[in-house]
C-alpha cells in the first residue's frame, strides 16, 4: 500500500482565488492594476520574484520584494476564512486510509501556520506526519520534500506504508517529488495551465479522487 505525501496550498486547500487577492494588494503597492485566475496562471512561476516581475515588465529590487513579500502575506493571512478545502479533500482523505493507505501533509507554508489551519479542519487524525516550512526563506519544495521523505522513514518506518506518492498543484511539486525520488501527481486545480503540468512528465488529474486513483490507491 502507498503512502500520500500531500500538498496544502492548492491542493488540499483551495486558496487561489485569495492568492490571486493578495498578489493583486502587493502590485497595488507600485500602481499596478489587478489580474484574475486566467493572468495569474499565465505568468505563474518560480521562484516567485520572476513571476512578480513577469508582471510587472521589470527587474525587482531587494527593496521591492521585501514590500511584496510582506504585503502578500498579511493579505493572505488576513483573507484565510474566505478559504476552505477542495470539494473532495476529505473524501480522498478519507479513501486513503479507508485502503489501507497512509498520509502526511507538507507545505512551504510556515509550520505554526500550517498546523493550525489543519487542525482548524479536522484532519490532523488523518495524517502520520504535518510538516510545513521551518527553514529559511528561499528554500526550494525539492529539499523540503526530501527531507520530509527522510523523516518519514527515520520516524515512522514501523507505520508509514510505501511507495511513496507527492499530490501536489504545480510544477514545482513534481520537480521536488524527482529530486526526492518518490512517485507524483499533479492536480490540475488552476495554478497552472494543464499543458504545462502534463509536460512535468507525471499523471495529471481533474480531481483530488482521480488522484489518490491515479496515485495507485484502489478506490
Amino acid at each position: 500500500m502507498r503512502h500520500i505525501v500531500w500538498d496544502w496550498n492548492g491542493t488540499l486547500f483551495d486558496d487561489l482565488h485569495i492568492v490571486v487577492d493578495s498578489v493583486n494588494a502587493s502590485l497595488a503597492c507600485f500602481g499596478e492594476g489587478p489580474i484574475d485566475a486566467v493572468r495569474y496562471q499565465a505568468h505563474y512561476r518560480r521562484p516567485v520574484p520572476l513571476f512578480y516581475e513577469s508582471l510587472l515588465g521589470r527587474p525587482i529590487s531587494d527593496g521591492m520584494w521585501q514590500t511584496i513579500d510582506r504585503v502578500f502575506h498579511e493579505t493572505y493571512q488576513g483573507a484565510l476564512s474566505r478559504a476552505e478545502l477542495a470539494s473532495d479533500a476529505l473524501e480522498a482523505m478519507d479513501a486513503v486510509l479507508a485502503a489501507g493507505g497512509t498520509q502526511s501533509i507538507l507545505s512551504m507554508w510556515w509550520h505554526e501556520q500550517l498546523v493550525s489551519a489543519v487542525e482548524a479542519f479536522g484532519l490532523v487524525g488523518r495524517t502520520v506526519f504535518i510538516e510545513g516550512h521551518r527553514g529559511t526563506p528561499g528554500e526550494t519544495k525539492a529539499e523540503h520534500l526530501t527531507r520530509h521523505v527522510a523523516h518519514l522513514g527515520e520516524r515512522f518506518s514501523r507505520t508509514v506504508a510505501t511507495p511513496i506518492v507527492a499530490i501536489g498543484d504545480i510544477t514545482d511539486d513534481a520537480a521536488a517529488a524527482d529530486a526526492a525520488e518518490v512517485g507524483c501527481v499533479l492536480y490540475d486545480s488552476g495554478s497552472q495551465p494543464t499543458a504545462v503540468l502534463e509536460a512535468a512528465g507525471h499523471p495529471v488529474a481533474a480531481s483530488l479522487m482521480e488522484a489518490v486513483r491515479l496515485a495507485g490507491i484502489s478506490l
